[in-house]
């Protein structure tokens, strides 16, 4: 006869419900009737322990969690900077949880490989504070980072790629993904949160949720560089009414891509707000709805109408069909060009082995040599 598992029915509860899963859905996953998982759950009857392993799969626990006798207290290992309607969502979801740990995982690998090698303390980490001078951090950040999109003749793409390779040779991991753990039945919400900061001054991280619509990336992108700059970390929705280093990053973001003098000169306010998008975009080399972000900072339009106009543009990217584009690119967007040179140089000199390497980039260790050749393209 098949063993019970004497598991905490509380646990299984509570780690269905942490996972986002109903009974039905997880009762497929198993694959067992809806009613005999209530039974589990009600404790009147235990699941086997090959039951239990994949219910924990499923879950996304560790087997052990399911005798625990109650539920871990979790919270973001990062101040949560987010708000909704003013106020702090009540409990971050499991795949933002997952996402934050396992950038704090790979961040530490990284601190340990610098240990090893040349290790530079970046001065720009935290040279200011939300209540330095915009102007000031925005001028130093543009020194820092040496892109200037009207020389170089960047259209948005180019400067966005520009500046995420100036953040990355600077000494920044650049992380980007729409996904939590690389399991893509697990996306990452746009309402929840666009990105997050980890401050440290000798391997500074920020991450960028690639679920949200590009054109809304490059505002978020150098928010959480201003985070940076000013040496703090944390989760961030993009907020315009959120904490004040919230908006100071904000802020910084607006001026840094569209100064305010130069911008409230171009506006014009006889015309439709929209009206003004195009070209706005075409002078400062951004996206039409970054140009709509900058006016509604600047209070030239109500926040109802951007609200509007971003939702309708993220709408419309997410039902986009794609092809996914190419998953060596993509696996070295989630794990930062920076950090995936370090693994892979360390694997190839025979420091790392193969199975490491494989767990903290997330890829087939068989594959890890393709993924180096996409890094010397």
């Amino acid at each position: 006869m098949t063993q019970a598992a004497f598991v905490n029915p509380t646990i299984l509860t509570w780690s269905r419900q942490r996972a986002g899963l109903s009974t039905e859905q997880l009762a497929k996953k198993l694959p067992v009737k809806t009613e005999r998982l209530e039974s589990w759950e009600a404790g009147k009857a235990k699941p086997t322990f090959l039951q239990a392993q994949k219910w924990a799969n499923a879950a996304h626990i560790p087997f052990g969690f399911l005798f625990l006798p109650q539920p871990p207290i979790e919270n973001l290992p990062l101040p949560d900077l987010r708000t909704v309607g003013g106020l702090v969502p009540e409990r971050p979801s499991l795949n933002l949880l997952d996402t934050v740990k396992d950038a704090i995982r790979k961040q530490d690998w990284y601190l340990e490989y610098l240990q090893e090698h040349e290790r530079t303390h970046l001065d720009f980490v935290g040279r200011f504070t939300f209540r330095s001078p915009v102007s000031v951090v925005v001028e130093d950040m543009r020194r820092t980072l040496g892109v200037n999109p009207t020389t170089s003749r960047l259209d948005y793409d180019k400067y966005v790629r520009a500046l995420i390779q100036a953040a990355e040779d600077v000494g920044i991991l650049v992380m980007r993904s729409g996904i939590a753990a690389g399991n893509t039945h697990r996306k990452l919400e746009v309402s929840e949160f666009r990105g997050f900061a980890i401050s440290n001054t000798f391997a500074p991280l920020i991450f960028i949720n690639s679920s949200d619509a590009p054109a809304a990336r490059l505002f978020t992108l150098i928010h959480e560089l201003a985070h940076i700059w000013i040496g703090t970390s944390g989760v961030s929705n993009g907020s315009a009414s959120g904490r004040d280093e919230e908006q100071f990053c904000n802020a910084v973001a607006g001026e840094f891509l569209a100064p305010e003098g130069l911008f409230r000169g171009l506006w014009n306010p006889k015309i439709h707000w929209e009206e003004n998008l195009p070209p706005l975009a075409a002078r400062f080399h951004i996206s039409k709805l970054a140009v709509g972000r900058r006016a509604l900072g600047l209070g030239l339009i109500p926040k109802e109408q951007y609200s509007a106009y971003y939702l309708a543009i993220l709408k419309a990217y997410q039902n986009k069909e794609g092809s996914g584009g190419n998953y060596y690119r993509t696996l070295i967007a989630k794990n930062s060009v920076r950090l995936s040179k370090a693994v892979l140089s360390e694997t190839l000199s025979g420091r790392l082995l193969l199975r490491d390497a494989g767990t903290i980039l997330g890829v087939q260790p068989a594959n890890l040599r393709k993924l180096a050749g996409q890094l010397t393209e």
